[in-house]
């Protein structure tokens, strides 16, 4: 959640979101017409790039020097990317892509997955795990948790009666939520064992189709977005633990004669009544959009960010204690000129800002094992082979000087 990459029809931009009032522009490319896929490895300068033009190629890119590091052409049109500092993972309709980040090298083929047209899936971006979540039916809301770095198969979690439509891990890979068609429902499992965790209803009137789920740095909250107007973040805290003795009061017998009755319901029922509300939303003021959420810690206080396909960004102040209402604070333009769109109504000065670095900063955990069996029978290391110590991230990736990695020769 430290940077914003956006493709456009003349190219791709890259934005540090450092800053609320500032949106800094980073990089611009406008080499490659049609960008689809633009994924950026956190802050360095490493950028996977995939355009209309050749939707089958992959092109990795150093794009402070400018320089192209390689590409890779697949059998079908790549529909999604997803990469942390161990693992690159390509996505196709039928089948997904695993690459080692330090030299690209092919370590698996994942073949003959459930027709994926969406090309969901999603990776942690902590790379001392790499899970890998991807849907294991077409037809139902089965989850398949692979481990990016064993290269097997971890467990399959009954996540949803219908189809998936988001999945995301939270920053330490040990959670996972998802959504599915209906959108509904969002649950949350614990990763590796995929044990249910929470369960939040987002929703009983409509069914909706939800673009955007993510968590928070600190696993505290869930954003969900849809194709409406309302964006909800709930937090995740058992109410149970915590709730207060109910007064004595009219209301409050009934209350614990409700929560009483659910002993004795169907577990369907019983759950939908333990639903927890939405302790934060957003009103926006578009619907019918594909927009992408973020929750990010800026200048020091928690934000949600939401970057909509007519290409604004918008930045709203959450309230970590009460939650409600959030506050748009300002408007930013993603596609002119880089002058910003204000909001007139609030004219708070923001905080002194805190450095990117330490804002961004996070503990890397790295891996215990020192050599790892991998391979893969179309591409990569040979059967049998293992795979150099040298090859395993060992911390934070620094694309900023003339040693950086990966060194690719192709």
């Amino acid at each position: 959640c430290s940077s914003l990459a956006i493709g456009t029809t003349t190219g791709y931009r890259l934005f540090s979101l450092s800053s609320v009032e500032q949106l800094d522009q980073v990089h611009e490319s406008n080499e490659i017409p049609d960008v689809y896929i633009v994924e950026r490895l956190f802050s360095s300068s490493l950028v996977v790039v995939v355009s209309h033009a050749k939707p089958q190629q992959m092109n990795v890119y150093h794009f402070k020097k400018g320089t192209e590091i390689c590409n890779y052409s697949y059998s079908s049109n790549i529909l999604s990317i997803r990469l942390n500092r161990q693992r690159l993972v390509v996505c196709l309709e039928e089948s997904i892509y695993i690459h080692n980040i330090k030299d690209m090298k092919l370590l698996k083929t994942i073949l003959d997955t459930p027709p994926n047209t969406t090309g969901l899936c999603a990776l942690s971006i902590n790379h001392a795990n790499s899970y890998l979540a991807y849907p294991g039916s077409a037809t139902s809301g089965e989850i398949v948790l692979y481990d990016g770095n064993t290269l097997k198969t971890a467990c399959t979690i009954p996540a949803h009666d219908g189809p998936l439509a988001a999945l995301t891990f939270n920053s330490t890979g040990s959670k996972l939520a998802s959504a599915s068609e209906k959108g509904t429902v969002i649950r949350v499992f614990s990763i590796p064992g995929g044990q249910k965790l929470y369960e939040f209803r987002r929703g009983m009137k409509r069914y909706v189709n939800i673009s955007s789920l993510v968590f928070s740095m600190d696993s505290q909250f869930l954003c969900a977005s849809s194709n409406t107007e309302t964006v909800h973040i709930f937090k995740l805290e058992h109410l149970t633990d915590s709730r207060p003795e109910e007064p004595p009061t009219w209301s409050g017998y009934m209350g614990k004669m409700f929560q009483a009755a659910t002993n004795y319901l169907p577990a369907q029922v019983s759950d939908m009544m333990n639903q927890d509300r939405a302790f934060a939303t957003v009103r926006l003021n578009i619907s019918g959009q594909r927009n992408i959420c973020a929750l990010s810690t800026i200048q020091k206080l928690p934000r949600l960010l939401v970057t909509t396909s007519d290409g604004h960004l918008y930045i709203y102040n959450l309230d970590p204690q009460d939650g409600g209402e959030c506050v748009l604070i300002k408007k930013h333009s993603l596609l002119g000129s880089g002058k910003m769109e204000e909001n007139k109504e609030n004219d708070l000065q923001p905080p002194l800002p805190q450095s990117y670095a330490a804002t961004v900063a996070r503990q890397s955990t790295v891996p215990s094992t020192s050599t790892m069996p991998g391979y893969s029978e179309d591409g990569g290391a040979l059967r049998g082979e293992v795979i150099p110590e040298h090859e395993f991230a060992t911390g934070p990736v620094c694309l900023d000087d003339e040693n950086e990695f990966p060194p690719v020769s192709i």
